[in-house]
């Protein structure tokens, strides 16, 4: 019977009832101009302490103002009603009760002091399990809080590693509709996020720097997130440095980034300025075959620009260290290694970069790639470069190409 007596009662608080400051049940809920929802007490402290943000979007409101959320409260009363005649529900994990996590997060999203502290006890507690990362995941308000905690980490170097390493393990690793909301709290506070970030990349542990460059692969989900981190001040150079003397892992990551982000002219013009050129084509030589698939890819984005063209045609080993890759490597970047011969040979017509490929065997290379069969873009490109490498073999093959007629349009100059 004393069992009985000392068990307690637990209930499961829905989500939508929180507010996103307190963590507790809306007593009174206001919603903002953004479209969220808080209880009165807790936004109203947030605004007479002289923030102009709302606290979940970070977004400037253009208003203070906020209207009751009457819906909302007719809501909460009724489960509150129903809740309080409830018999017991299971209790929560002890390593993801929200009792553990309300008062951390609670702190780091209205004050300013002891953050550093906080967000290590947070980043442990993630450490800890899946489980653990998957709760925080799904708390209300976790990931403004530490969108909030990186964005104001002051180069306080803890605070935003700690971030970083949230916003990898938690949110990178826990869906779609996780990683599309802290996107966009990331992309609308992205100047202070990414000077962040940079300043991670130029003074953490090679751990956070190479998190750092997952997250902002992770962020870039499509054409203008791509563009706003590739515009991102000094971001492409310094990634660019790493490749000189980084190790195979942080290589593979920035290469990747790299592939990713460089979508305008501007960004694929500062990397070749970078060097980057020189510095894959020496990786491109030495390196293991998962990081040349990743060297052959950041090729073929830079062989879409004239400079990105002009620097391979004036780098002595480039175009033989493509011809060397091609036949070992995967069929996507295999393509790739098409894709920068042809802009070479064929595009550009560079006839140093043609006999260079036709020395080593360049015809038939290029044949025993097409026999892996294509799209008609990329099988284009190989009858392309058969004919050029042909002509300037001094014995050929003897090969009758006079059947093929191509139009090979995909890459433009730019």
């Amino acid at each position: 019977m004393a069992k009985v007596r000392d068990q307690k009662l637990y209930v499961t608080v829905p989500s939508l009832f929180r507010c996103p400051i307190s963590m507790d049940v809306m007593r009174s809920p206001v919603s903002l101009c953004t479209g969220v929802t808080y209880d009165r007490a807790s936004i109203q402290h947030w605004l007479d302490s002289g923030h102009d943000t709302c606290p979940a979007t970070m977004q400037v409101l253009p208003s203070k103002d906020f209207i009751p959320n009457l819906t909302l409260h007719r809501l909460i009363r009724l489960w509150l009603l129903s809740s309080s005649s409830s018999s017991s529900a299971e209790p929560p994990s002890p390593s993801s009760s929200a009792d553990h996590l309300r008062p951390l997060l609670r702190q780091i999203q209205t004050s300013d002091d002891n953050v550093p502290g906080i967000l290590s006890k947070i980043a442990e507690f993630a450490k800890k399990s899946g489980e653990n990362r998957r709760s925080l995941a799904a708390f209300p308000g976790f990931d403004s809080a530490v969108v909030r905690a990186l964005a104001g980490s002051n180069s306080l170097i803890d605070v935003a590693e700690n971030a970083i390493y949230l916003l990898g393990s938690v949110f990178r690793e826990n869906g779609k509709s996780t990683g599309e909301r802290i996107r966009k709290l990331i992309l609308d506070a992205r100047e202070q996020c990414f000077d962040a970030m940079i300043f991670v990349l130029r003074n953490g542990s090679l751990k956070s720097k190479i998190e750092t460059v997952k997250v902002l692969e992770f962020l870039a989900c499509d054409f203008q997130s791509s563009k706003s981190i590739s515009e991102a001040c000094g971001l492409l150079s310094l990634l660019a440095s790493f490749l000189k003397d980084g190790g195979e892992e942080i290589n593979d990551a920035v290469l990747s980034l790299l592939g990713v982000v460089s979508v305008t002219h501007s960004a694929k013009v500062e990397l070749v300025s970078s060097g980057v050129v020189e510095v894959v084509t020496k990786l491109l030589r030495a390196c293991s075959a998962a990081t040349a698939e990743r060297c052959l890819r950041m090729l073929a984005v830079l062989a879409t620009c004239a400079e990105g063209r002009a620097a391979m045609a004036e780098e002595p080993s480039c175009a033989a260290a493509v011809v060397e890759r091609i036949t070992k490597a995967s069929k996507a970047a295999a393509a790739d290694a098409v894709a920068v011969l042809w802009s070479l040979c064929c595009l550009c017509r560079n006839v140093k970069v043609r006999d260079e490929v036709a020395k080593r065997n360049g015809v038939v290379v290029v044949l025993l790639v097409m026999q892996r069969g294509w799209e008609e873009h990329v099988r284009s490109m190989c009858v392309d470069l058969i004919k050029v490498l042909k002509g300037a073999c001094k014995n050929g093959l003897g090969l009758e190409l006079g059947c093929y007629d191509t139009k090979t349009t995909h890459i433009k100059p730019c």
